[in-house]
Formats: structure tokens, sequence, C-alpha cells
């Protein structure tokens, strides 16, 4: 099965990149596409086969690709394991925001872009 963007949608649509970057990014591709595929599957839908029969779904699931690739090239993974942390000392207050730490992350909205997260209304017959 095909990615559903290239390295040179990557470097068109995100930013040009590094060799490191570079080698990065072909390996996420491959691996964004599949996860994608996996996601509609489980939910009875065939990502692929909307994506051949609709060139604009083709289209947004492209953009999609390149924005979950394009946020774990940017990711930072050498730090600690949040971007902000906060704490107060009277009633005893924490929070923090983490970063993945190089896992693989798909935003609900990139879901529902891709027409993966509709609602639906089902019944149980009851007997």
């Amino acid at each position: 099965m095909s990615d559903f963007a290239t390295i040179n949608d990557v470097i068109t649509l995100f930013r040009a990149l590094t060799p490191e970057e570079t080698g990065k990014a072909e390996s996420l591709l491959p691996i964004v596409s599949a996860k994608l595929r996996v996601y509609a599957k489980s939910i009875g839908k065939d990502l692929a086969q909307m994506t051949a029969d609709d060139a604009d779904l083709a289209l947004v699931a492209k953009q999609v690709t390149v924005g979950i690739v394009g946020r774990m090239i940017n990711e930072n993974t050498d730090d600690a394991a949040a971007t902000q942390i906060s704490e107060s000392a009277g009633g005893y207050s924490q929070s923090y925001t983490p970063i993945s730490q190089g896992d693989l992350f798909i935003k609900n909205s990139e879901y529902a872009a891709l027409g993966l997260r509709r609602q639906q209304v089902r019944q149980v017959e009851l007997q």
C-alpha cells in the first residue's frame, strides 16, 4: 500500500529538512499511513479505498499525514517528560504538560478531518 504523503510533500507543505530529519520523516511516513489505515479498519472503513475514490479526501489525508510527521520531527525527546510544570504549596497543587517522548500521536481532529470520527446512532434489537 502506498503512503498518503511523500518526503517531497513534507518538504513542500512543512519545511526544508536536515538530512537527519529527512531520514526520520522517511521512516515515519509509512508508519503514520499504516496507523491511519489500521484505525479506519477498526471502525469498519477502508481509508485507502476512500482516498482512491475521493481526490479531495486524498489531499486531506496528505495534509494530515504531513502534519503528524511534522509534529514528530519538531518534537524534542532529549529533554524532560514535560514542557511546563506548575506547583503550589498551600493546598498542594501540581500540573504539567507532558510531551509524548517519541510516541506517535494522532489528534481526534485529524481523524475527524478524514471522516473517521463521525457520531453514529445505533440501535440494539431487544428480543
